[in-house]
């Protein structure tokens, strides 16, 4: 199972941005777990994953760490990433 967990929150301008981007990515992979996660109101989630800044994209399959972007990526590292966790 590939999970893709998003961090974000509504205050930071590079997190508006993804959105759509991580919409669109999400609608391609029907099979791919997204979670989200505003940094403001999921503390504990936050410390579980040592995020300290935003957007953070976490990638991990069968629970264990694939891939871990931090700040805004392109759509084509994400999905590169995805595949290479469905693989």
């Amino acid at each position: 199972m590939v999970t893709v967990k998003k961090f974000s929150a509504v205050w930071c301008g590079p997190c508006r941005m993804l959105a759509p981007v991580m919409n669109e990515i999400k609608s391609k992979y029907p099979n791919v777990k997204f979670e989200e996660y505003d940094v403001d109101n999921e503390v504990d989630e936050v410390m579980k994953y040592g995020v300290t800044s935003v957007p953070t994209v976490i990638i991990e399959k069968n629970g264990q760490l694939h891939e871990r972007f931090t700040g805004l990526q392109s759509k084509m590292a994400y999905q590169n990433s995805i595949n290479e966790a469905i693989g």
